[in-house]
């Protein structure tokens, strides 16, 4: 996190940086001193009223320290994604038919987007001791390669709320709890295979909530409601104009610690949801929900080395049928069931060898449609070899398998088969050392190929067969990422 407060921070006692705070009181005397400047004498010279100013500032007492403040974090990635033509080609971590309902194939690459997070934070202490922390995140994503995309891009405000913590009068179970309401992305319930760009499962909207409500050293519970929007579809209804019909999904969670094992219960209703026309016809959209993950946050390499994993079973019905993206999709059929499964991890395999494989599966039927079924695996894995102190080769391989009997959802028709991707990565950074070190450039090059029957699930798909990304191609380009 890049602080810009003005006193000591816990990462770097000695530095100080400007506090923001204090601008207002600058300027403030500046002016002053601008406009008696001009009454004084008029033998008094610049340098000795800057000299008359600076001594003025130097008595205002610095009041912030790195509990308090303005910080600012981002993440970002940017570059290019070309054919053997020089022309741009379709990409991305979901560009397969499994992509639809999840199936990610990995990122490195595969990027032809530019997408950034810009995160405001300000934090204050009180009297008392209680803290409180407003963030403001804003994000973009475009697809355009030019340098002005206010046409073409998605400019939105992802999150804005504000968080109570270290409360003077909490005490018992509540002691160490923090309250927070507005848009967010939930603290715990959004935990990522970063190679893959897919969160295991995600929680976000606007709401309220309650963290860590602590029942003893190793158990400890997050209480959360959520609202998610399902506007604007088409209903069968005499009361509402057909494709006007709007509702709102409410997601009550309860997300529960034991030791390194974590359990979430969620549920969910939209009401009259169950109005909704799908794909043509009314089938029974669903109007509640039920999801339920049990995981596990290992603090090693499945135990035989150094490192960390984790992995995780989801399960939902209904509403909650949609096991990533939690209550977010209101097309689903009230006899909808879906269980996910995810294991990854990261590891050196050597000094200058690090490992990140992972395995991402699901399967759900009644999905859309009574008799649908959707099933799909992906095995990926990042290997990088770290060559000098700013240098290291980056290596990703992919493989998705997929079983996707649609009912013709959306235009959409049964395929069954296999992808595949390779990507070979030469990258450049800073400081190379563990697998989360940022910023990156890379240039890359990447072979994809994939079954024929996968160019029929629908047309204008990234693979289809009125694409022009062919099956058997290789794709180059050049990325840079960062966060902090």
């Amino acid at each position: 996190m890049l602080n810009v407060t003005y006193g000591t921070t816990p990462a770097n006692p000695a530095k100080r940086t400007p506090n923001v705070r204090l601008l207002p009181a600058a300027v403030g005397l500046i002016s002053l001193g601008l406009m008696t400047g001009q009454a004084q004498a008029q033998d008094q010279t610049v340098e000795e009223r800057l000299a008359t100013l600076e001594a003025k500032l130097a008595e205002v007492e610095p009041k912030a320290n790195g509990l308090e403040g303005f910080s600012f974090n981002t993440y970002a990635r940017s570059g290019l994604l070309l054919n053997g033509d020089l022309q741009s080609a379709p990409g991305g971590p979901y560009l397969t038919p499994a992509g639809s309902v999840g199936g990610a194939v990995g990122r490195l690459g595969n990027e032809p987007d530019t997408y950034l997070e810009a995160i405001l934070n300000y934090k204050q202490v009180a009297e008392n001791g209680t803290k409180s922390h407003y963030r403001l995140m804003i994000a973009d994503s475009t697809t355009s390669s030019n340098d002005w995309t206010s046409g073409d891009g998605a400019l939105n405000v992802r999150q804005a709320y504000v968080e109570f913590s270290n409360l003077a009068s909490f005490s018992g179970i509540f002691e160490d709890a923090s309250i927070w309401a507005g848009k967010r992305f939930d603290r715990d319930l959004n935990f990522d295979i970063h190679w893959l760009d897919s969160d295991i499962i995600f929680l976000g909207g606007l709401g309220a909530g309650i963290y860590d409500v602590r029942f003893s050293e190793n158990v400890k519970s997050n209480f959360s409601l959520y609202g998610r929007s399902f506007i604007d579809f088409p209903a069968d209804t005499d009361f509402v104009p057909e494709g006007s019909y709007s509702t709102d999904n409410l997601i009550l969670t309860a997300d529960n610690y034991f030791g390194n094992v974590q359990w979430t219960l969620s549920g969910m209703k939209a009401q009259d949801n169950d109005q909704r026309v799908v794909s043509g016809a009314n089938t029974s959209a669903a109007e509640t929900g039920v999801h339920t993950m049990l995981a596990y946050h290992g603090d090693s390499f499945f135990g035989v080395s150094d490192g960390n994993f984790k992995v995780a079973v989801l399960h939902g019905q209904g509403l909650g049928a949609e096991t990533k993206n939690l209550g977010a999709d209101g097309n689903l059929h009230e006899d909808a069931v879906s269980t996910r499964f995810a294991v990854y991890g990261t590891t050196y395999l050597s000094e200058n060898w690090r490992l990140a494989p992972s395995i991402l599966a699901e399967t759900s039927e009644d999905r859309y449609i009574k008799g649908d079924e959707y099933q799909w695996l992906t095995f990926n894995a990042r290997l990088a070899q770290e060559l000098t102190a700013n240098f290291e080769m980056q290596y990703e391989a992919s493989w998705q398998t997929m079983d996707l009997k649609t009912l013709g959802y959306e235009g959409r028709n049964a395929v069954d088969g296999d992808y595949s991707r390779f990507t070979i990565a030469p990258t450049f950074k800073p400081q190379v050392g563990g697998f989360w070190n940022r910023p990156e450039i890379r240039v890359f090059a990447s072979y994809s190929t994939w079954d024929d029957e996968l160019d029929a699930y629908a047309s204008g798909d990234p693979l289809g067969a009125d694409s022009d990304f062919e099956s058997g191609q290789w794709t180059f380009g050049t990325q840079m990422e960062i966060w902090f």
